[in-house]
């Protein structure tokens, strides 16, 4: 093609090409300078624009705008060690406690090391690049940049298995439900030293959030309470009826009329166990369902190698995990969530009122009792 002619037909194409551009395009990109003084929520509507900080920008506005808007049940899935790096009491604390978080599925870890700060055991900012043979040998425990004495794990291991040989332990539990009774205690506790607003099972616990460990055994919570097995206790963890009941949650969202959200901070099992929730309903039960609404990663794995767990919004879609009609509103932020967390709780309570909490846990008996409902009547069919 004579290079003139190429230039006038890429030329003739222009007015097509900006309406295209203009189809694709969001806002122009043209921020005002930051200033000193700007909060957290101006910055990130105004300088947090592209990459992954555009990302973390409508993560932000999709959490606000969509999940908690109209009363949507929000769940949120916790990995990582968050709560020794304090994460719990000034970002996890706030947000079950201004109502935006109603649900929760986390690594045993996390709420057994935020029973530290309840018991006034204090942790301590360190570098991440630390003599290891030297904190051994000085019964120092490290959590990469995180340093804290050995005893705190004697003295909260000693809290749990005290505390689990008390007559009210001894029956069968769901973890959400023995969490719950945790709670309980420490939010006595911590109303006794001066301590409230350090710990997130006691705040589950005010405000009637579940608390569910989908791997129970894997932790130091459940190493204890293994422990107490062999010294006759009656304390058991039924894992199956934790199933049922998060499925419950979901079920009762959706059948409402209201939304389903997931908030997932990292990946692992956490985040399964809450996205299986939409696959129990449909595929295990048979009822009619599409899937969570809308659903929000903050994540450092990818997917080419498997750790991603779970993989992408997309992908999950193909299970019946995220409903495809909201596909486009799923977000995935590729960054820390030492980083995202503090910036989006910031943004949610800068740009929103608080909610009265849903009380979920103590609804268990209602919604788990219309799960089983719906369950039995779509038995009935399939036997037809």
């Amino acid at each position: 093609m004579h290079p003139h002619k190429q230039h006038h037909e890429r030329h003739a194409g222009t007015e097509a090409n900006k309406a295209f551009l203009h189809k694709i395009s969001r806002e122009r990109i043209d921020p005002k300078a930051v200033a000193g003084g700007a909060s957290a929520a101006d910055l990130i509507d105004s300088a947090f624009l592209s990459y992954n900080g555009g990302r973390l920008r409508e993560g932000c506005q999709l959490f606000v705008k969509k999940m908690l808007a109209n009363n949507g049940t929000v769940g949120l899935a916790l990995s990582g060690a968050l709560t020794p790096a304090g994460l719990g009491m000034s970002c996890l604390v706030p947000l079950v406690e201004a109502g935006f978080v109603d649900w929760i599925v986390s690594t045993g870890a996390n709420l057994y090391h935020d029973t530290h700060y309840a018991l006034g055991m204090d942790l301590y900012q360190a570098g991440p690049n630390l003599p290891d043979m030297e904190l051994r040998e000085n019964q120092v425990i490290r959590i990469y940049d995180i340093v804290f004495d050995y005893d705190n794990l004697l003295g909260t291991d000693k809290f749990f298995r005290t505390l689990c040989r008390g007559e009210a332990f001894q029956h069968t539990f769901g973890t959400a439900e023995f969490h719950n009774l945790v709670g309980k205690y420490i939010n006595e506790r911590e109303h006794q030293t001066g301590r409230v607003g350090k710990s997130l099972l006691g705040a589950c616990y005010r405000a009637g959030v579940p608390a569910f460990t989908s791997s129970p055994g894997d932790s130091s919570i459940g190493m204890n309470l293994a422990a107490l097995t062999l010294e006759g206790s009656q304390l058991r963890i039924d894992p199956l009826r934790d199933v049922n009941q998060s499925a419950a949650v979901v079920w009762d969202a959706k059948a409402g009329g209201g939304t389903s959200s997931v908030l997932i901070l990292g990946g692992g099992s956490p985040k399964n166990f809450m996205l299986q929730t939409e696959p129990q309903i449909q595929e295990v039960l048979g009822l009619t369902e599409a899937g969570h609404d809308y659903f929000l990663q903050f994540t450092d794995a990818r997917p080419d190698t498997g750790g991603l767990s779970g993989a992408t919004p997309s992908e999950a879609m193909t299970w019946g995990k995220v409903d495809p009609d909201k596909l486009p509103d799923s977000v995935t932020c590729y960054v820390d969530s030492t980083i995202a967390l503090p910036l989006l709780t910031a943004y949610s309570l800068s740009r929103l009122p608080k909610r009265a909490p849903k009380r979920l846990f103590d609804k268990f008996p209602e919604l788990t009792e219309r799960l089983k409902a719906g369950y039995t009547e779509t038995r009935a069919k399939r036997a037809e």
